[in-house]
């Protein structure tokens, strides 16, 4: 199911670099805005939204594909830098190629959409306001944080509300950015699951169990977790055997290769495991 949340509290400005020059102090960085002005980057990120409606509506019709290109559209108007909102579409897009069983294409938008995420969280701590400055300044607020109880220590009522308002909006966000990480991760664990193989299964089982631990998990996806956690481990005992066992066979192959023209071959020789140390010595034979 596709995700229509809203957008992210506004990120801190991300900067360029360039190098200033003409005076003894030329190699000083001097850093410039790189974002989009405010009221051309609301307009952008209304555009995409409006775009995201029309392809969340496209999957509901069962149109996957035309909902893909939909998310793409969405995701060239939406501002580059606005990780969450990127992260959201990302997501989408992944879950229409679960519906498509294009498992590969499932992994990489899925990934791409967990990769947003990680970037966007330390910018929840920042104060959202603190790169308007259409808005007055505001008296300085201070907090202490012990295990996880916030003091709030405002200069006055204004500022301990504003600060309030602040707590309560990046808990809302932490709480989406949790569900869009538990869609991305049940996404990508499936996909990797279906892909099969070695890495493949060791990183469904990795994903599902980071989701395991994952607060707010519904309970339907608790089920489905706990019974690929069951089932895992024998698919990649079973797979890892597959392999080794695909791997030696070639490269006996290549040492009978090697070994023809000396009139020998790999029966020649014979690994002996040494059960105290897990070691193997060679033993030729004629």
């Amino acid at each position: 199911m596709t995700d229509s949340s809203g957008s992210a509290p506004r990120q801190k400005d991300e900067k360029e670099t360039v190098i200033t020059s003409g005076d003894d102090d030329s190699d000083n960085e001097v850093f410039h805005d790189a974002r989009y002005p405010t009221e051309e980057e609301e307009r952008l990120l209304k555009e995409a939204h409006e775009i995201k409606t029309e392809a969340n509506q496209l999957f509901i019709a069962k149109c996957y594909d035309q909902a893909i290109s939909c998310y793409d559209r969405a995701l060239s108007s939406c501002p580059n830098y606005l990780d969450y909102d990127v992260a959201v579409l990302r997501s989408n897009i992944a879950a229409c190629y679960l519906k498509l069983e294009d498992w590969k294409a499932v992994v990489d938008s899925a990934t791409a959409s967990i990769d947003r995420l990680d970037k966007f969280l330390p910018h929840l701590s920042c104060d959202n306001t603190a790169n308007d400055s259409s808005k007055p300044s505001a008296p300085a607020t201070r907090t202490q944080e012990t295990d996880g109880v916030v003091e709030i220590l405002g200069e006055d009522e204004e500022a301990e509300e504003r600060q309030l308002k602040q707590l309560k909006a990046q808990d809302e966000q932490r709480t989406n950015v949790n569900r869009i990480r538990i869609k991305a991760l049940m996404r990508r664990a499936k996909a990797k699951s279906q892909l099969g193989g070695w890495a493949n299964l060791q990183g469904a089982s990795e994903d599902y169990q980071a989701l395991a631990g994952m607060e707010g998990l519904p309970l339907d996806d608790r089920r489905i977790v706990q019974q690929a956690l069951r089932v895992l481990p024998g698919r990649i005992n079973e797979a890892k055997e597959k392999e080794m066992g695909e791997m030696m066979s070639k490269m006996k192959d290549l040492g009978n290769g090697l070994l023809k023209p000396f009139g020998l071959s790999t029966d020649n020789f014979k690994f002996v495991q040494d059960p105290k140390t897990g070691g193997y010595s060679m033993n030729f034979q004629s």
